[in-house]
């Protein structure tokens, strides 16, 4: 597991999530978001001073989430955009089976809501608000990053908090259909029939269809090999999969 250090903003590598106390980062992609070959590990060699920040320089997006950490007490963070070695097929595969137990692990998550002002501009349970129509609240992946993580602090595009979980259930609950005492762990994932989860999901985009599949491997709680290119096939292993391995038969009422 890499881990930027939010000071120096080089990944360090840990056996797991256990290791240190760190911070997480749920957002939606853009077409310009920094990778794991364009910044630096530590100990990389020659990567000093002037030379270092120009041959790794640092995107905004990584440069105010690690403010964030820091300020919060954080010496440690996690993105999925840089902490994943994407080339590393092995490594894409370890990180996407345990992303969900990544988020659960973490001592806080930070949801960018980068299509949604401050609460001085908009007060974000407005019937029309765009916290409501924010499309953080439509992917696929952001699913589990909303669930699993005890803490949740949303973020406006200005970086500025808009409220965080706990104080936010309700709203959220009316935005995504999912039941406040899962949000704040007060009912278990487990608690909830299969058919309930999967019904978490609908209306929910994801940039490869196969992701439809496997950002659902860990709020369910099956595991299946990742296969990029088997498209629809990927949901028709995840069902397989359920039937295998959960005696809940409420997933033949999905459709």
């Amino acid at each position: 597991m890499w881990l930027l250090n939010t000071e120096t903003i080089e990944l360090h590598q840990f056996s797991g999530p256990a290791d240190v106390p760190y911070a997480i980062l749920s957002h939606v992609w853009t077409n310009k978001e920094q990778s794991f070959q364009s910044t630096p590990r530590f100990g990389t060699p020659g990567s000093f001073g002037l030379f270092r920040w120009m041959l790794y320089p640092t995107s905004q997006k990584i440069r105010n989430v690690c403010a964030q950490a820091r300020v919060d007490g954080f010496r440690w963070l996690w993105t999925d955009t840089c902490c994943i070695d994407k080339t590393n097929s092995v490594e894409l595969s370890e990180a996407m089976a345990s992303m969900y137990r990544w988020y659960e692990c973490a001592s806080n998550c930070y949801a960018l809501l980068d299509d949604v002002p401050s609460v001085e501009v908009e007060d974000p349970r407005h019937p029309t608000s765009s916290f409501r129509r924010s499309r953080w609240h439509r992917r696929g992946w952001t699913l589990q990053e909303l669930i699993a993580p005890c803490s949740v602090i949303f973020l406006s595009k200005g970086w500025k908090v808009i409220g965080d979980k706990h104080t936010l259930a309700d709203l959220i609950e009316e935005v995504t259909g999912i039941d406040r005492y899962v949000l704040t762990h007060e009912r278990r994932v487990e608690d909830c029939s299969v058919a309930c989860r999967m019904s978490w999901a609908a209306g929910r985009e994801t940039r490869r269809v196969e992701d439809e599949a496997y950002c659902l491997m860990g709020i369910i709680g099956v595991y299946m090999p990742i296969l990029y290119g088997e498209g629809r096939n990927a949901f028709l292993r995840l069902q397989e999969e359920i039937v295998k391995k959960t005696p809940d038969q409420s997933i033949f009422a999905w459709g």
